[in-house]
């Protein structure tokens, strides 16, 4: 896992976009994002059952397995959007890179590998890219059936009750 600053700067969204400003895991666990690195399987499980993970199932992400969809579902993914559960993903093969929104509405972009879990909560604005190597196989896990039903950022889903909920933890855990 590598995070630090998105450079804003027009391109490709899955070239690096590294700004050369490192943001800390601490940081990131301010913002309610959760890391792992998971050495094997049954670490999966356990996390799965400490934090009451009932269902899972995979997907990769890539030309060779999405075909002409490939390049509209990467996009699609990269649309700014908040999700009412929270988001877990462990990363089996490949790479890519989570962005994330920060107190101050900046980008946090966290470049994960095989190996790498990342929590994200519910009510946080975030995207997902492959990185250049456009292959990505992952994990997801779910407390319930899977949902993974975006809500792309509106005024609406910035009055959705997750989303107030998000905002008022992080005020609460920052004071």
């Amino acid at each position: 896992m590598k995070a630090y600053w998105f450079d804003n700067v027009e391109g490709d969204q899955r070239l690096p976009h590294d700004s050369g400003r490192a943001v800390d895991p601490s940081y990131l666990a301010n913002l309610g994002v959760l890391y792992h690195h998971i050495i094997s399987q049954s670490d999966v499980d356990t996390l799965a059952a400490q934090r009451s993970y009932k269902n899972r199932d995979e997907i990769t992400v890539s030309p060779s397995v999405m075909g002409a969809i490939y390049e509209e579902k990467v996009k699609s993914f990269f649309h700014e959007h908040l999700h009412e559960d929270e988001e877990i993903r462990y990363i089996l093969d490949g790479a890519g890179f989570f962005d994330v929104r920060s107190e101050g509405d900046e980008w946090v972009r966290i470049w994960l590998e095989k190996g790498d879990l990342i929590v994200l909560p519910a009510g946080i604005y975030h995207r997902f890219t492959t990185d250049e190597g456009n292959y990505i196989k992952a994990m997801r896990l779910f407390k319930e059936e899977p949902k993974w039903t975006p809500l792309n950022r509106s005024a609406e889903t910035d009055a959705n009750s997750y989303r107030k909920e998000y905002l008022t933890t992080r005020q609460s855990l920052a004071a």
